[in-house]
């Protein structure tokens, strides 16, 4: 069986949704949509569930994913997350604290009421999450090291770089699983 790398797995930038740090919450929104419409083409599984951001010199600084814009339409997460040590782990808390979270900080009190203004008053800079030294994975890379990274990482997608750090894709949870699962259709048992 061939050996399988990143760069035969990624979704290469170009074909990923993109938006400019400083554009609004509303059009990345927008972006991400049309770029969902766009992979329901045949031959396209998964559609996006993320949109990569760019500066003026664009150069990826971040991603935007459908969690980051959730969490940025209601801005007391920060201060719930600022008592657990600015992450929100939610894994093994039970139901009955999760609750209790929302009403201690009245998260969603008011839900929709003002969204449309909340959206195109934020810039995407302020609500992307910027990726860490583990987010990346060179494209040259075998399969198994970005399984690694995404399992340990609990990862939804790594930046792939190619042997100048440049990014040059994206390689995201859902496709390297397909592979998986493929390769144990294989097996025959």
């Amino acid at each position: 069986m061939k050996k399988i790398t990143v760069h035969d797995m990624m979704v290469p930038l170009d074909e990923y949704a993109t938006i400019d740090q400083n554009a609004s919450l509303f059009d990345a929104v927008m972006a991400l949509e049309k770029a969902q419409e766009q992979y329901k083409r045949p031959g396209s599984q998964y559609p996006h569930r993320a949109i990569l951001v760019y500066d003026k010199q664009k150069r990826v600084v971040g991603k935007l994913s459908q969690i980051d814009i959730l969490r940025s339409l209601e801005p007391k997460y920060k201060q719930a997350a600022s008592r657990d040590d600015g992450r929100m782990m939610a894994s093994g808390f039970s139901q009955e604290f999760l609750r209790s979270m929302v009403k201690q900080f009245s998260l969603w009190d008011k839900p929709l009421g003002d969204i449309c203004k909340k959206a195109s008053a934020m810039h995407v800079k302020n609500c992307m999450h910027v990726p860490e030294e583990g987010e990346f994975v060179k494209d040259a890379d075998s399969l198994d090291v970005a399984i690694n990274q995404l399992v340990m990482g609990q990862h939804q997608s790594l930046l792939v770089t190619d042997n100048r750090d440049n990014i040059v894709g994206i390689l995201r949870l859902t496709d390297v699983f397909k592979q998986v699962v493929d390769a144990m259709k294989e097996c025959n048992l």
